[in-house]
């Protein structure tokens, strides 16, 4: 069962894609969004601040993820561009959202919804996103992965003693 977040997540998704074909406003985007199945499952405020925040910094948006892109911005497929956009806003605007649930919340969007290996190119512009906008929290989630390894290792064997 997919949280009323991943729902709006998903519904934003439909927006942006929405917007991007016909240029439609947000407030135009959410009514038909509204008359959809499912709608009403979805986190409401989070998808009307979502969409009204993706498309409202479009040009930001764009301007920081196109750089990361390994191809031109007009060649990245609409959904791929509107998932890059919904986690590039979360990492950018919702401190409140981790920066790895901004991120997998994109991946599975991308897994559900884009093209073969979508995902991996998702993660990996996300990923230097996020290092670039929320650089002390990425650094203390790499010190805890760190630790965390180095803490499931077995503790050293004593050596042989020496037979006497």
């Amino acid at each position: 069962m997919r949280s009323p977040r991943r729902r709006a997540r998903e519904f934003a998704l439909q927006g942006l894609y929405q917007w991007q074909m016909n240029g439609a406003g947000a407030e135009e985007i959410a009514r038909n969004l509204a008359e959809l199945e499912g709608h009403g499952a979805a986190d409401g405020k989070f998808l009307a601040t979502e969409l009204a925040g993706v498309i409202g910094e479009a040009d930001g948006l764009r301007s920081l993820l196109e750089p990361l892109a390994d191809r031109k911005w007009a060649e990245v497929s609409p959904v791929e561009k509107a998932i890059l956009m919904i986690g590039a806003w979360e990492i950018a605007h919702a401190p409140e959202v981790p920066y790895r649930v901004a991120i997998n919340e994109a991946i599975e969007l991308a897994k559900r919804y884009g093209g073969i290996d979508g995902h991996k190119y998702v993660n990996g512009i996300l990923d230097r996103v996020a290092a670039a906008l929320r650089p002390d929290e990425v650094a203390a989630g790499r010190t805890v992965e760190r630790k965390a390894k180095g803490s499931s290792k077995a503790p050293p064997t004593p050596p042989e003693k020496a037979r006497a």
